[in-house]
């Protein structure tokens, strides 16, 4: 299966007509019935709301606050910044959405009424299609919904769907029947069942995932919101008995004071943001064209910790190549190299190919058919190919075959000891003949992929376990899980070999990710924490698992755990980020509130802040500030590093612990300088 890679269009971070929606959308996500969702930005929209009123009241009745106003100007600002960066993840997907969209047309669909008849048909909307329904596509229609094809075979353009033009084949029967509405029929026809209701086909449900419709919040995203708002919670109940407390002491605290150092205490900065945290997870896996079908799905990827990978395609190239000949006695080499491409040039075969690419690369041989020479064609039946001429005949194919056409019950002994190591290494040894005479003996090996080694390394260091998934016999597979590098390996694999071992590895608490694309692949696939299906695969391929690979590329699972732990240590980055930065604002605003009735309580104002009331007012500026300020970071995501939990968590608390507690040092020091020159204090 060739890997491509292709990637959804990317949209840029600043783009301006998308900024533009995203500020509308953040004053619409204002409303107190939709900000509910969120508690902590929903608590500091009551508090703006408050301190709003309360500067209102000062200017109705002669004694305008220019610091009240301003308290409560940055508190609405706090609470913007928050929505208006979930509104531009938002806006990220509905770019997406959109462009999806303006591919989906209304078509005339062929219906038959007798699938049996496909010379009788009647034109009919696709949007008129039901479950069932029997249509009929050929060269050039638009397949109109998502189906299975029951008869014919095609060239089908997927472009549409996947970005990639190549036409890939779908023909009735196999793994390869699925077809997805929206698509173009280049070649031949198809009788296609429609399998999908009116509004649920695949491109629609691409549209309202990545636009965000049906997004829901993650189990962590549920816990760390219960943790957010009981921090909340607890720094309200902190503030309020500051009201007594100064009170006892002589001083006065105002309700705009209270309400700024409680919104700066409590976890505003990660409140507002990660919402667009989870957004931007799933955007990222687009721009890998991998469509996941919950946000719970991409979190779970981040959490996985066994990995379960095909043999062929993913960790092999897939198809056997030659790697090395062994000539039998009195032969050499070269007279075997030429022999061998002779009769492999009636073999069209990829392993047929490779012989000849092999022999001209190591030997210089060019595979040129003789004059008046005949070709016998490779067989599955015969499992040989061969050439005839002038009375001379030469043959390749599979050792049984070539020992029988040449009727030779033993081989020679190097050649025997020969086709049994080519074996025991997981090789497929061919023999070679000219006349009755065997003349050596051919190695195909199942190349393993460059790099694959290096990447289960790096997926070993994170702590995930690799398990190779083959239906080879035990030593072939043991062989290429050897050279491969893998953890462990599952050989002569049935379906309910893979679905009992998912079983018993999650019922030891671990989670665990595959990928499939064939009906067999279905339960494993449902029962895997991450199924990743192709979209080549069949109907209940798809419908089992919970992400879609639109490029079809098995090796892409380990992008996406990539891009699930990415999306965890974004979201854990930036919870430290938004804790450690209270910490600094204790030191802003506590001494500026006390100092008058407690004068020791200067020691505390290491950052030398003007006055009182620049302090505080600094505090809630660099609160609101930081947040837009953050939000290329949320969206764009943490970089992702392949080390273990621990040097992880090390590096975080590093960088974002102590980064976020010198960030509004220098910060909330520049603004109180800049308000300060500006004469606001």
């Amino acid at each position: 299966m060739t890997s491509h890679h292709s990637k959804a269009e990317r949209i840029p971070l600043l783009d301006r007509s998308l900024l533009s929606r995203a500020l509308q959308d953040a004053f619409r996500k204002l409303d107190p019935r939709e900000l509910i969702r969120n508690p902590v930005i929903f608590v500091t929209e009551i508090v703006s709301a408050l301190v709003t009123l309360l500067a209102v009241r000062d200017f109705a009745i002669g004694k305008p606050s220019l610091f009240s106003l301003s308290i409560a100007v940055f508190l609405w600002l706090t609470v913007l910044f928050a929505t208006f960066a979930e509104a531009i993840a938002e806006g990220r997907g509905r770019a997406r959405a959109e462009t999806l969209r303006r591919m989906r047309t209304e078509t005339l669909a062929k219906l038959l009424p007798n699938p049996a008849d496909r010379a009788v048909f009647k034109p009919v909307p696709a949007s008129e299609l039901n479950v069932g329904d029997h249509v009929l596509v050929e060269a050039g229609d638009i397949i109109p919904s998502d189906g299975e094809a029951v008869e014919g075979i095609a060239s089908v353009n997927e472009a549409a769907i996947t970005g990639e033009s190549a036409p890939v084949i779908r023909e009735a029967g196999g793994d390869r029947s699925a077809v997805t509405g929206g698509t173009l029929v280049v070649s031949d026809w198809l009788v296609i069942r429609i399998t999908a209701a009116r509004g649920t086909t695949f491109l629609d449900r691409m549209i309202r995932l990545v636009e965000g419709a049906e997004r829901r919040k993650t189990p962590n995203e549920i816990a760390l919101d219960i943790l957010l708002a009981g921090l909340t919670l607890i720094f309200l109940i902190a503030v309020v008995t500051l009201v007594s407390f100064a009170h006892y002491s002589g001083a006065t605290l105002s309700i705009p004071v209270l309400a700024a150092l409680f919104v700066c205490l409590i976890p505003t900065t990660i409140g507002g943001l990660l919402s667009a945290i989870g957004i931007a997870g799933m955007d990222r896996l687009l721009r890998f064209n991998v469509l996941a079908t919950s946000g719970r799905a991409v979190e779970a990827a981040g959490d996985v910790d066994t990995l379960l990978l095909d043999k062929t395609g993913t960790i092999t190239l897939g198809n056997r190549m030659a790697a090395s000949i062994v000539p039998g006695p009195g032969v050499t080499e070269q007279e075997l190299a030429q022999a061998a491409v002779l009769a492999s040039l009636g073999d069209d075969t990829p392993e047929g190919r490779s012989i000849l690419a092999f022999a001209r690369g190591r030997y210089g041989i060019a595979a040129e058919k003789p004059e008046g020479a005949k070709v016998v064609p490779f067989s599955a039946q015969t499992r040989l190919s061969g050439l005839d001429h002038e009375g001379q005949t030469w043959r390749k194919g599979a050792v049984d075959s070539i020992c029988q056409w040449a009727g030779v019950e033993n081989m020679p002994s190097v050649l025997t000891n020969a086709v049994e190591r080519i074996a025991r290494a997981g090789g497929t040894p061919l023999a070679v003949a000219r006349g009755r005479q065997i003349m050596g003996v051919i190695e195909l090996k199942d190349i393993v992929k460059p790099g694959i080694r290096e990447r289960f390394a790096a997926l070993r260091r994170m702590g995930i376990r690799t398990v190779m998934v083959t239906g080879d016999n035990r030593l072939t597979a043991a062989a290429i899980a050897g050279e491969a590098g893998v953890d462990d390996f599952i050989a002569e694999a049935t379906p309910q070999d893979k679905l009992s071992y998912i079983r018993r590895v999650q019922s030891e608490g671990r989670l665990v990710a595959m990928t499939g694309d064939g009906t067999n692949d279905a339960p494993a696939l449902a029962q895997a924490d991450v199924g990743v299906v192709m979209q080549t695969g069949t109907q209940a391929a798809r419908e089992a698992g919970n992400m879609v690979d639109l490029d079809s590329d098995p090796t892409k699972l380990i992008e996406i755990v990539e891009i699930g732990k990415q999306l965890l240590i974004t979201r854990g980055a930036l919870t430290t980020f938004s804790i450690a930065n209270d910490v600094s604002k204790y030191f802003a605003i506590l001494p500026a509130i006390f100092v008058t009735a407690y004068p020791e309580l200067e020691a505390l104002n290491v950052m030398r802040l003007n006055s009182p009331q620049s302090a505080i007012l600094s505090a809630v500026i660099f609160n609101a500030l930081i947040i837009v300020l953050l939000v290329p970071l949320a969206l764009r995501g943490v970089r992702f590093r392949p080390i273990g939990a621990a040097e992880l968590l090390r590096r975080n608390l590093l960088l974002y612990g102590v980064g976020g507690i010198v960030a509004p040092f220098i910060g909330i020091k520049l603004i109180d300088m800049f308000i300060t020159a500006l004469g606001l204090s």
